[in-house]
């Protein structure tokens, strides 16, 4: 008699209940989710945060929620009852936080960190933003745009971030990296080795071969959560040193703002007379993105790569956009838009595009290649599950390979699970 092959189960830690509409990194975990239902997979989906006002609706994709506790040790009944065989921590503090316990009661999970982007990248770049733009918010960044990696090297691998994140990384069977050139500079500067890392970029499951055409649109558009650090600073930039340069050169135009969790400060920027519109969240980001002609993504500091160009290349909307925004975007191809380092040249390649219908047109059909080449679902979705079974299939050879990850776990595990125990002891203490 046959025996039944058991269904390979998928435990999902969530740093916050996934919000697709509201940002990349929650589009990027739900992408991945699609990729492993497809392979019939079952999927239980659980976090310690609250949940958000955009919520997605995971129940009715089959896909079981459960509300867990951080420093509790009800996760760990809760994780040697489940017993899944490969679990995923969205970012690297959901490994710290719950690593050790997987590790202790399903120590035969694959277990695999989806990085969303390097943070301790994103944190140095912001800091040193913040040093040279003292004082002089437009100040020339040519030198920091220019920046090879081994100074990125150089100034990440002191700060405490790099190095937890670093080793949550180590620790964890597979890391996701949504940027290849992440990969580069954790292997040829960090020295960690390939085997543990995998390129899994934002997806897209369909590439437009029509769209609506240059004069069918109107406007110019950014967009971005406004909770993400990044984005607020890119709509302070433009607000207060790019617009106004548009505006000289195109005095009707308008640029149309929006954002998930809008706070006052940045509703505070409306003011339709200097053409500069907040519009809070959109509904459907690609329906207002497909109306815009152009795209604008002035972005000083970040890591990982831009929803907001994935989903302008999408809709078939050129982006005008810093080293930063095309960063891992587009590899060796042209980039669909431009690039450039300060307010006047961004401002004259936006209105370039926005008046050039050959450069347009142009920029329209470059955007179309860039995700054929490199952002497909389908090939993307096939080479991670290959890689997550050929991990299960020998998965104690793949773990010795990497002794400094058992290292770590090791001794990290044992600092992280002793303070998250006395954390707990205190907690029924009160």
């Amino acid at each position: 008699m046959a025996i039944e092959q058991r269904t390979t189960h998928v435990l999902i830690i969530g740093y916050v209940w996934p919000e697709p509409r509201s940002s990349a990194a929650s589009g990027h975990v739900m992408q991945l989710i699609d990729c492993f239902l497809e392979q019939g997979w079952q999927i239980t989906f659980a976090s310690a945060a609250t949940e958000g006002e955009h919520k997605a609706d995971l129940a009715a994709l089959g896909i079981d929620e459960v509300a867990i506790e951080l420093n509790n040790s009800s996760f760990d009944v809760f994780i040697s009852e489940l017993q899944p065989d490969v679990v995923l921590f969205d970012q690297f503090l959901m490994e710290e936080q719950f690593g050790w316990r997987v590790e202790k009661h399903a120590p035969n999970a694959v277990r695999v960190l989806e990085t969303s982007d390097l943070q301790s990248m994103r944190h140095a770049r912001h800091h040193q933003v913040k040093e040279l733009l003292k004082g002089q918010p437009d100040g020339d960044l040519s030198d920091y745009f220019a920046m090879p990696r081994c100074e990125l090297f150089s100034r990440m691998a002191t700060t405490d971030m790099a190095q937890r994140e670093i080793a949550a990384i180590y620790r964890s069977d597979l890391s996701l990296m949504v940027s290849d050139m992440e990969i580069e500079l954790l292997t040829e500067q960090f020295g960690l080795p390939a085997s543990i890392l995998h390129w899994a970029p934002l997806l897209v499951h369909h590439v437009p071969k029509q769209a609506p055409g240059f004069e069918e649109r109107t406007h110019f558009l950014t967009i971005g959560n406004f909770r993400h650090a990044p984005n607020w600073d890119a709509v302070l930039w433009l607000k207060n040193s790019i617009w106004p340069l548009i505006r000289q050169q195109l005095p009707s135009a308008q640029v149309h703002v929006y954002g998930a969790y809008t706070p006052p400060k940045a509703a505070a920027l409306h003011n339709p007379v200097q053409g500069f519109h907040i519009m809070n969240w959109a509904e459907d980001a690609l329906e207002v993105m497909s109306a815009a002609r152009v795209s604008l993504a002035p972005i000083r500091f970040g890591a990982g790569i831009k929803g907001k160009i994935i989903d302008a290349m999408t809709c078939s909307t050129p982006t005008v956009t810093t080293p930063i925004g095309a960063e891992a975007m587009h590899g060796d191809l042209p980039f669909p838009g431009a690039i450039a380092e300060d307010a006047q040249s961004l401002a004259d390649e936006a209105v370039r595009l926005y008046t050039d219908r050959t450069r347009w047109e142009q920029a329209q059909q470059e955007g179309w290649q860039v995700l054929q080449a490199r952002f497909r679902f389908a090939p993307h979705c096939k080479t991670l599950i290959e890689r997550i079974e050929q991990i299960r299939g020998d998965l104690a050879a793949h773990r010795a390979a990497n002794f400094t990850g058992a290292m770590l776990r090791h001794h990290q595990h044992k600092s992280t699970q002793y303070m998250s125990q006395w954390i707990e002891a205190k907690n029924r203490s009160v």
